[in-house]
């Protein structure tokens, strides 16, 4: 297995990679993509915005006029947007399954729990492998191919390992998943083993196998698909981009992401500050990042260090997605909450349980956490930090399917122990549906439907 010859650099047109901590710049970066001076993250930017900036009234209506072509690129709600992302020569070199386009939905029952006037849901959710994962993955992976690379690999709680199969396989490469035994929903490993990847079971955390892998792509001609890839995060700036058109270009109050290894609030927050800059929105919205009590690395970090060093810690929630204690992208993510002037704020497994169950009554499924973003909502409101009259976005990353055994628990009542908090448990029994099982008779199934009815 061996990359091209011009595989061990990555050199694309008409961008640089910036160290987000020296500030060191240069034209290429090493597959386990740190700066090379201070071992740091690195940042894509566009050094000819400086002197040319593009016509943001211009680019809003090319990309309005793109949603009615039938063009490869223009079917996707990642490659719309190009002109803010990494260039490449012509549209067959795009690895792409019609990612994006997501919806926008409003939640009326969830604002009035709330209480705020406006709340929307961006769910990300309905992407092709069902998480928001694939809007950064057809970047990234487009630019694995583009470099030669016959291997890519990633270090997963799930939703990353069925994205990178996905595109991997639609770009005839091949793929290495390392997971956390036991830690991650069957019905994402699915997706992996479906798409074709060579799935490792490793007896560690998502952070352990996150390790594993910076170590092997120095060692093997292996391309790394991870969210410290800033390829990934300029894929994922466009959910931030196709919100503010879906909002004719008024931004929100707050926009409220989930939490867990932070490239995602990364990614967001970097479009924020990039459409400001270019002028296409007047004013940036806060950006709250919202992580699991048990695994609450970067609250505890902003909390009391800070921001300054990051605490790591030994992560435990059934919200698999973000069940990780060493999220690689915290600087970013708390550079971005400073600049917004937004919070990061944690939930209880009970708080998220109610949420999902509640975003859920609006016939809106996610997975447990997306939920988060709903819960933490209400922790803001509650302080006053959200006013009642300001507009709300929950970003929801992933689908319902994504981990189906939570919610049948949760409706079972199987999801919590029996010494876990008995009020706080009896405060969800109104929100649980568990299956009824009947006699195949008229007259059972009417009794049903009228108890149903007084409820």
């Amino acid at each position: 297995m061996s990359p091209s010859s011009s595989g061990q650099e990555t050199r694309p047109a008409e961008i640089c990679f910036r160290c987000i901590a020296c500030g060191d710049r240069s034209s290429a970066a090493g597959q386990d993509f740190r700066c090379r001076r201070c071992g740091d993250l690195l940042e894509i930017i566009y050094p000819q915005w400086i002197d040319s900036k593009p016509d943001p009234a211009a680019l809003k209506s090319t990309w309005l006029d793109r949603r009615t072509s039938n063009a490869i690129l223009d079917l996707s709600g990642v490659w719309r947007f190009r002109e803010l992302l990494p260039a490449i020569e012509n549209e067959r070199q795009a690895i792409t399954l019609r990612e994006g386009n997501t919806p926008l939905y409003e939640l009326s029952h969830c604002s009035r729990i709330a209480g705020v006037e406006r709340l929307f849901a961006k769910h990300q959710g309905m992407n092709p492998t069902g998480s928001f994962k694939d809007a950064g993955m057809t970047v990234a992976a487009t630019f694995a191919c583009l470099a030669g690379f016959r291997w890519v690999a990633c270090a997963s709680t799930g939703n990353t390992s069925a994205s990178m199969a996905a595109y991997a396989a639609r770009g005839n490469m091949r793929s290495l998943v390392l997971v956390p035994e036991g830690k991650i929903s069957w019905s994402k490993l699915s997706q992996a083993l479906d798409y074709g990847a060579v799935t490792c079971q490793l007896r560690t955390d998502f952070d352990g196998c996150l390790r594993l892998l910076q170590e092997l792509v120095r060692h093997a001609p292996v391309y790394q698909l991870n969210s410290i890839n800033p390829f990934r995060l300029e894929g994922q700036k466009t959910l931030a981009i196709e919100l503010l058109e879906q909002l004719d270009w008024h931004p929100p109050d707050h926009i409220i992401v989930p939490g867990g290894n932070l490239g995602n609030s990364s990614a967001i927050g970097k479009a924020l500050l990039e459409m400001c800059e270019l002028g296409l929105i007047s004013h940036l919205p806060k950006l709250s990042v919202i992580q699991a009590e048990g695994a609450n690395a970067l609250v505890r970090t902003l909390r009391e260090a800070r921001g300054e060093r990051l605490i790591s810690v030994q992560p435990e929630t059934r919200a698999t997605a973000i069940r990780i204690g060493n999220p690689a992208s915290w600087k970013k993510a708390a550079r971005v909450i400073e600049a917004t002037g937004g919070e990061c704020e944690q939930v209880s497994e009970i708080e998220i349980a109610q949420a999902k169950a509640e975003i859920g009554a609006e016939g809106i499924g996610c997975e447990p956490a997306s939920a988060v973003t709903l819960a933490g909502l209400k922790k803001l409101a509650a302080r006053k930090f959200v006013k009642a009259n300001e507009t709300v976005v929950l970003v929801l990353t992933g689908n319902l399917l994504k981990d189906p055994d939570y919610t049948i628990e949760f409706h079972r009542g199987d999801l919590f122990p029996d010494d876990e908090d008995a009020k706080a448990i009896g405060a969800l029994r109104h929100l649980r549906r568990p299956p009824i099982v009947l006699d195949a008779t008229l007259d059972a199934v009417i009794r049903t439907l009228e108890n149903a009815g007084k409820s």
